[in-house]
């Protein structure tokens, strides 16, 4: 299984549980403040239009990939959604669209070729991992709210290296020294334990995977997390760590 095979398998796990949704459920309140569930699939439709645009080498406008001087992502984000909001059926029609385009045009790139995104330009399998984690973090806001179930899967893992792997920059953007962390993280199937950094680092961060990951993608702050953190910095990296620019 190749990390497109794993992002396709994230969407298509979204797109049954959105496919069953009532236009109630589609106009109620998601776990991102302040849009609904269909606001959520909007937004991942818009950010799977950028990925097909920024693969092209086009421009995806005031969108996801470009900000102006002084906005954030989420501010950038939010002033997209408010500007095409629509139903859910329409929602849904758009974003199964927008993913099988950009999945096909991810997995025709170059694999070698960076990619314009965000804050700093990706390698075609390293932008679907942050599309993996982007669609694993809104399937919890969709189904939170909604009680639906939504396990973590084995595809945690690409979620669980880019949180690692993002690490340097974390520590940059708040203005600290990058440091060596390790990550101890035990599996979704309970016994199989992931690795990440170097065995003999000073800080290491251990648990569960899906605490981890929740940490990463801000659904879950760090001591609510049951992690837990030895060294001089892990638990400054727990605190920093994301999967997304700000």
């Amino acid at each position: 299984m190749t990390i497109f095979d794993d992002l396709a398998a994230e969407q298509q796990r979204l797109a049954d549980t959105l496919g069953a949704l009532s236009e109630e459920q589609w106009g109620s309140p998601s776990g991102a403040a302040g849009w609904t569930v269909a606001d959520v699939v909007l937004h991942l439709a818009q950010s799977e239009e950028a990925v097909s645009l920024t693969v092209a080498g086009g421009s995806a406008g005031p969108g996801p990939i470009h900000r102006s001087a002084g906005a954030t992502t989420d501010e950038v984000a939010e002033q997209a959604v408010r500007a095409q909001r629509t139903t859910g059926s329409r929602v849904l029609h758009r974003w199964d669209q927008a993913r099988a385009a950009s999945l096909r045009a991810l997995r025709a790139a170059d694999p070698q070729q960076r990619l314009p995104w965000v804050d700093a330009p990706l390698k075609p399998a390293t932008l679907a991992t942050t599309r993996l984690a982007e669609h694993w973090a809104h399937g919890l806001d969709v189904t939170g709210p909604l009680v639906i179930a939504f396990p973590d899967t084995e595809r945690l893992r690409h979620v669980a290296w880019l949180a690692h792997r993002t690490l340097p920059y974390a520590f940059a953007g708040a203005g600290q020294p990058a440091t060596q962390v390790r990550c101890e993280l035990i599996a979704p199937d309970g016994s199989t334990q992931w690795r990440f950094g170097p065995p003999d680092a000073d800080s290491a961060i251990t648990g569960l995977a899906g605490a981890f990951c929740r940490v990463a993608v801000r659904r879950l702050a760090p001591d609510r997390s049951g992690l837990d953190t030895t060294g001089p910095d892990a638990a400054t990296a727990l605190r920093l760590v994301r999967t997304y620019a700000a």
